[in-house]
């Protein structure tokens, strides 16, 4: 829908085109097309939203266009919209807002309700608990299908997701059955006959990356959330992993581009925040490579006897961040999707030893037979292929070691991509091809 043709029939009050706009548009769309209005106008178009449209619409929101509303709704409005809001996007909403607003939604609730909530705000913000819903369906062990295809009938609207169902007994889950075998199986069938018990699930305190991984391995609509003791409390869902997924990624490119993670959107950070997330690592990466320009005045005297060597500097540098680059790129992807372990770590380096010598070796004779052709110097080509092989080598090495040692000591593999690695692979290069060439040339 265009942004202007819509702001022209709401500045011309033509509230019943607008209205008939909205019904046929997708929620996502809706929240996106608001979010390029203004105040006044934005509290105007939500309130043309069908009521049943309306809290798919808030829940896609971003948290200042929440935090508006909340603001101006009346009494009525906010508890139409939370009483039609699912549970895990309740409190999402209510960690973005500030204290005020959250006191106010916590009192539009009912009491059952803002118990549920607190108890989902209260656990860690990487846990699967803290995306949780739980309005899941749950159904008795010796329930007929005709009985679970009423119960759903009766409450399935008030349910995040009615394509799985939960067979509990005592708040135990012990086996699942889907929407398709209850509408496919005949209606006196009980539901401990046709229940799956070879269950997936995980725990509140499970990470929720791991949770996030496992509907991508198993590809799953829903994933049943046990307390301590092994009781059902909740369910996620696959829009919800989805967002953790993109959150994980979002936060891995930002540090792997040496930078502190923002959860805002880019515009609606401050440049003041955007610089704060960047300076610290450019500190140090910054300093760090002032490693590199000591190393190189110690060779002074190699420059006044071979000054062609300081041409190719860039070269190698470059070459080696590049390759160091690659290996740890492909490793944290491995990290991230569970394929690569610690205890894979000599797997690993021994892979990346061969592939680095066949890149080596290309590389350094496309190089060494440049170098010859444009200066004829045999010696200086044979002084850039080694330093080129050798480069390589340590690059790709350092490139998959760090990625793996980070992880191991509960750190993030991202920090350990491109811009430290190219640092600490830019001293190395700097080291090999200065000695290289003093073995070669007799430097003193």
């Amino acid at each position: 829908m265009d942004k202007d043709i819509f702001m022209e029939l709401l500045q011309a009050r033509e509230y019943k085109a607008v209205r008939s706009i909205l019904n046929v548009m997708n929620s996502v769309d809706i929240a996106s097309l608001l979010s390029k209005l203004k105040d006044k106008e934005l509290a105007l178009a939500f309130r043309l939203i069908a009521k049943e449209k309306a809290a798919d619409v808030f829940s896609e929101m971003d948290g200042s266009m929440q935090a508006y509303l909340v603001e101006i709704f009346t009494e009525m409005e906010l508890r139409e919209i939370l009483d039609a809001l699912y549970m895990d996007d309740t409190v999402d909403m209510l960690e973005e807002l500030p204290a005020n607003l959250v006191t106010r939604i916590l009192s539009n609730v009912s009491p059952e309700k803002r118990d549920k909530i607190n108890i989902l705000l209260n656990y860690p913000e990487d846990s699967t608990g803290s995306i949780m819903t739980t309005e899941y369906v749950g159904l008795a062990r010796y329930a007929t299908v005709s009985q679970a295809m009423a119960h759903i009938k009766k409450t399935g609207i008030h349910k995040e997701t009615i394509y799985t169902c939960y067979i509990l007994e005592a708040r135990r889950l012990i086996g699942i059955v889907s929407a398709k075998d209850l509408m496919t199986m005949d209606d006196d069938m009980t539901m401990e006959r046709l229940m799956e018990t070879e269950i997936i699930s995980v725990h509140t305190h499970t990470d929720k990356e791991e949770a996030a991984r496992l509907f991508s391995r198993y590809g799953l609509l829903a994933l049943p959330v046990l307390d301590d003791g092994e009781r059902m409390v909740g369910i996620v869902t696959v829009d919800d992993a989805l967002d953790v997924m993109v959150d994980e990624a979002t936060e891995d490119i930002t540090k792997m581009a040496a930078m502190n993670p923002s959860e805002k959107p880019y515009f609606e950070t401050s440049v003041f925040q955007h610089a704060r997330n960047r300076i610290p690592w450019l500190l140090v990466l910054m300093l760090s490579a002032t490693l590199t320009g000591t190393i190189i005045t110690k060779y002074e005297a190699a420059f006044e006897t071979l000054p062609l060597l300081v041409a190719f500097i860039p070269m190698l540098m470059d070459t080696g961040g590049n390759c160091g680059s690659q290996s740890s790129t492909l490793v944290i992807r491995g990290i991230a999707l569970d394929e690569i372990h610690f205890q894979d770590i000599f797997r690993v380096m021994f892979k990346e030893f061969r592939i680095s010598l066949l890149i080596g070796i290309v590389l350094a004779a496309a190089n060494g037979l440049r170098v010859y052709v444009m200066y004829g110097q045999s010696d200086m080509a044979l002084v850039i292929a080694l330093s080129l092989v050798v480069t390589i080598v340590i690059a790709k090495l350092i490139g998959c070691v760090l990625p793996l040692l980070a992880k191991q000591v509960q750190l993030d593999p991202a920090i350990m991509a491109s811009p430290l690695i190219t640092t600490l692979v830019d001293t190395c290069s700097i080291i090999v091809y200065f000695n290289i060439a003093s073995r070669i040339f007799h430097l003193g």
